[in-house]
């Protein structure tokens, strides 16, 4: 059986949350933090998580979280900076990389990432764009409407064979890359899509919390 590291980014303000760091609130009887945690936790490939977390919560965390596969470093002040400090931490082949504020994650689709990745080398859970996209100039009037037939919508995880994703931050460190396909696809090296949820938000205003509510 081939074995996966995955990072959880928890290294973020929630600025555009407002005041609370959305991880610690709560959804039914777990926070978000927990609950995308636990979407991950039983599955046997998964030996090790690395949770790379604002330090204003790591002692929270460490209270929260009580299992020896889950460790718990410093990340950075960037998204990029925070998967670069947990990828020194990596042991394993493979590593997902998956953002702490997607609780609403379902399993099957990781599933389908850790097939996916050990045989395409680097994959992210997307889903395909269903609004009609309008490029905008400064003024604020319409240039043009995109063709959205090969348009999709980045979520995560997304996991990659851990020996490219280390050389890509390497590279690249000196970046503000926000997603870590991207980093691979500014290099040329191919990354191949999973089709995702559209449930698979991202909570980063409290609407999207009481969604995430609603869905649990």
């Amino acid at each position: 059986m081939k074995k996966f590291s995955l990072i959880i980014t928890a290294g973020g303000t929630s600025s555009r949350y407002g005041g609370e760091n959305k991880l610690l609130e709560k959804l039914k009887d777990k926070t978000v933090i927990e609950e995308t945690i636990s979407k991950f936790v039983d599955f046997e490939e998964i030996n090790e998580i690395i949770i790379s977390a604002n330090s204003s919560i790591i002692e929270i965390l460490e209270k929260m979280f009580n299992n020896p596969k889950i460790k718990i470093i410093e990340g950075g002040n960037t998204r990029q900076k925070s998967v670069y400090n947990a990828l020194q931490h990596v042991n394993n082949e493979y590593v997902l990389i998956h953002d702490g504020a997607r609780p609403l994650i379902k399993k099957d689709t990781i599933a389908y990432v850790l097939e996916a990745v050990a045989d395409k080398g680097a994959v992210s859970v997307m889903t395909k764009t269903t609004d009609t996209i309008k490029e905008v100039d400064a003024d604020g009037r319409i240039i043009r409407t995109i063709d959205r037939s090969k348009l999709y919508n980045t979520q995560t995880p997304q996991g990659f064979k851990t020996e490219i994703i280390k050389t890509a931050h390497e590279k690249l460190k000196d970046g503000n890359f926000t997603d870590d396909c991207s980093m691979l696809e500014y290099l040329n090296i191919p990354v191949y899509i999973v089709n995702g949820s559209y449930t698979n938000i991202k909570i980063t205003i409290k609407s999207d919390l009481d969604f995430a509510k609603l869905y649990i």
